[in-house]
């Protein structure tokens, strides 16, 4: 959905534009997110193929293998991304959410709660832990549909909550907060205080929600022009939390010069 050459294509067939986005932080940090054409995609209802890397469902997780070469700004040569993740459902949501009225823009959490297998062997990483998994669809460009949006979630001793807000494109406001129980089944609560955050480097405006109307942001993972991932620690539900929580600008991303410069961090190959 940020692909430059997709955009410039005029959005008439997204097969053609398909990428697989890696981002590794800390020590060993890579990220990729190179993109390859039709020719370069297998898919059928369990497996998805994307040039040399794959994602499927095996034995009720979601197995993704990586074969890629990271991208870094200003160096022509990439070093190897090479691995196996596994994201292991604890529980499923069968429930979608539209987040406008004419239901352009649709929302799935499919995993609100799930175990998750990292096993890297470039870099030589390995790891398991909390994790989650949800789908995002949509039938016009994010840009036509939103100014701006602020989403974070976290797990509970119980299920899992998440925060969804922002801007749509006409200037009305949109903001819910799910309860996902042990069973995966979604309950909408009371929307939290808004908790300000400082802006990121790239000064996007970054928010969430907090009992107390008062989080922290303990780290920020992705930094961009358009777009920031941030690590928080908050509190919901009456319960002390870390919290992962995303801002995105689409009007940041519609401008020329972030269209430039997405290229470098965004490359397309043939195959």
């Amino acid at each position: 959905m940020f692909s430059p050459y997709y955009k410039k294509s005029g959005r008439s067939d997204p097969i053609d534009h398909c990428a697989l986005n890696v981002a590794l932080y800390g020590p060993g940090a890579r990220w990729t997110m190179t993109e390859r054409p039709r020719r370069a995609i297998e898919r059928d209802p369990s497996n998805l193929v994307i040039g040399p890397s794959s994602v499927r469902w095996e034995d009720g997780a979601l197995a993704i293998d990586i074969v890629e070469g990271d991208t870094r700004l200003f160096v022509p040569w990439q070093r190897p991304v090479r691995g196996r993740v596994r994201v292991i459902p604890e529980a499923l949501n069968r429930a979608a959410f539209a987040l406008d009225a004419r239901e352009n823009h649709i929302w799935h959490c499919l995993a609100p709660r799930a175990r998750i297998e990292v096993e890297m062997t470039s870099p030589g990483l390995s790891w398991s832990g909390k994790a989650y998994l949800d789908h995002n669809r949509g039938a016009e460009p994010l840009e036509k549909g939103f100014n701006t949006w602020h989403w974070s979630r976290a797990h509970l001793k119980e299920g899992a909550l998440v925060c969804y807000e922002g801007e749509r494109r006409d200037g009305s406001l949109f903001a819910s907060a799910l309860r996902f129980g042990g069973d995966g089944v979604p309950e909408p609560v009371e929307l939290p205080p808004i908790a300000r955050l400082p802006a990121s480097g790239w000064r996007v405006e970054r928010r969430t929600r907090s009992d107390i109307g008062v989080a922290a942001v303990r780290r920020t993972w992705e930094d961009t022009p358009f777009y920031a991932r941030s690590e928080l620690a908050s509190r919901f539900l009456g319960e002390e939390v870390v919290a992962v929580q995303e801002s995105l600008d689409m009007r940041r991303f519609s401008s020329p010069l972030v269209q430039f410069m997405l290229p470098y961090r965004m490359p397309r190959k043939p195959r």
